[in-house]
């Protein structure tokens, strides 16, 4: 089996969140799905889990954290091309998410940041490696 990564969040409305997925990109797996939780597929590897706060506490000893007011993580999500990052976060906007800060253009690399209606903070970005600086700054990355 190959070895796939599943983030579990914590949202308000597992509906009106799977639809926000839906409109970056994700698609939902029913196998995987109910009324509590659902199963949101980026990739053959990638999955999000959004569960509803009564399903996600049945899994986890600490509270959920309130992600409107702190960040409890970053999570990234590399695309194919400058225009499919836009588009990702185009498509997220118009579904009702927000973007804290103007896209950031490392050179090589060019990223914007998108937040759910939970809070949860994604980083879609390119990245062009051809164009990835030889010699880096002390701490760069």
């Amino acid at each position: 089996m190959a070895k796939q990564i599943f983030i579990n969040l914590a949202v308000k409305d597992v509906q009106k969140s799977m639809d926000f997925y839906s409109a970056l990109g994700f698609e939902n797996n029913p196998q995987f799905s109910d009324d509590a939780g659902k199963c949101m597929v980026w990739s053959e590897n990638i999955f999000v889990m959004l569960l509803s706060h009564e399903k996600f506490s049945s899994f986890a000893t600490k509270p959920i954290a309130d992600t409107q007011s702190a960040v409890a993580g970053l999570f990234s999500l590399s695309v194919d091309s400058v225009d499919e990052v836009n588009k990702i976060v185009e498509n997220g906007l118009k579904a009702g998410g927000t973007e804290p800060n103007e896209i950031r253009d490392y050179g090589f690399m060019q990223q914007r940041t998108l937040e759910d209606f939970d809070g949860h903070t994604w980083e879609i970005f390119f990245m062009d490696m051809s164009k990835f600086p030889t010699d880096q700054p002390a701490g760069y990355i």
